[in-house]
């Protein structure tokens, strides 16, 4: 029988986890298996369908138009004014396709976090077959999920780019920083994943709070409003807010044409990468007892 410390001495240190090149070097490692599980997410999700991949297109076409009559005829908000020419004076109207172009950009970012972050939760409990298998590499689960929802969320960029060049003629040079504001996104995205794939194991109640929390963060994050619209008092709590941060910085390269607020994405790419290797060092450690729960 081996002793309790010599298997306990096998397990790496949850420091040697917390080392940015192991994460890379895994990630590497397993790299075509990430693509194939990618590849099966993406196939997968319209499989059956006689339209298949139209409903990536359909789909938020139709979404924008239904928030755009509601917050725009309806509720009459959302006065965004980024289209208005440059030479134009303040009392000059907004053009009538900012808060479409706005509210796009915000839920091109958002959509992914939800997305993934929706489904974390479950993800090893759906593949409990890949539990028992100790050599299968658990952790590219969330990976694979989160990459299908960065492929389907592309295909809104193109909408957003193609919306662009109609009222606009034109998109600004800023556009080129916008992987900036992926990148950062998709660190926090994994790492949330990571945590939230672990902790749905042995919390069942896991998913349920997450929805709701995600909800939460559907009106806290500046989608349907700028973020000057709310008082300079309780601007404080959405800065709380590392997407909504990220959303902000994503209009002002993709719309307005201006550089992000360098300070803030430094402050939200550091939290995002600690939050990233902290729940991929907590996804590690408690994978060996996943199979004991299930």
């Amino acid at each position: 029988m081996i002793p309790a410390a010599a298997i306990s001495a096998r397990q790496p240190s949850v420091l040697s986890y917390l080392n940015p090149w192991r994460l890379a070097r895994d990630l590497l490692a397993h790299w075509e298996l990430i693509r194939q599980f990618t590849a099966r997410e993406v196939l997968g999700r319209y499989k059956g369908s006689y339209l298949g991949l139209f409903w990536s297109v359909a789909t938020p076409l139709l979404m924008l138009g239904v928030y755009t009559f509601v917050f725009t005829v309806i509720l009459t908000g959302g006065k965004w004014g980024n289209l208005a020419p440059r030479d134009a004076s303040p009392a000059a109207e907004a053009h009538p396709a900012d808060f479409l172009l706005n509210m796009l950009c915000g839920l091109i970012l958002f959509n992914i976090f939800a997305e993934t972050i929706s489904r974390a939760p479950t993800l090893v409990l759906s593949n409990i077959n890949y539990v028992k298998r100790v050599v299968f590499p658990l952790h590219i689960l969330p990976i694979s999920v989160l990459l299908g929802n960065l492929i389907y969320g592309l295909t809104s960029l193109v909408l957003l780019l193609a919306a662009l060049l109609y009222f606009t003629h034109g998109v600004p040079w800023t556009i080129v920083l916008f992987p900036l504001i992926l990148i950062a996104l998709l660190m926090l995205c994994t790492g949330l994943a990571w945590f939230l794939a672990s902790l749905g194991v042995f919390f069942r109640d896991i998913q349920h709070a997450v929805i709701v929390v995600v909800q939460l963060l559907f009106f806290m994050t500046p989608i349907f409003y700028p973020a000057e619209m709310i008082p300079e008092r309780y601007r404080w709590v959405l800065m709380l807010n590392p997407l909504a941060m990220l959303v902000t910085d994503a209009r002002r390269v993709m719309i307005e044409g201006v550089l992000p607020v360098w300070s803030r994405y430094g402050i939200v790419l550091a939290i995002s990468f600690v939050v990233m290797l902290a729940g991929y060092a907590w996804f590690m450690r408690t994978r060996r007892w996943f199979a004991d729960v299930i």
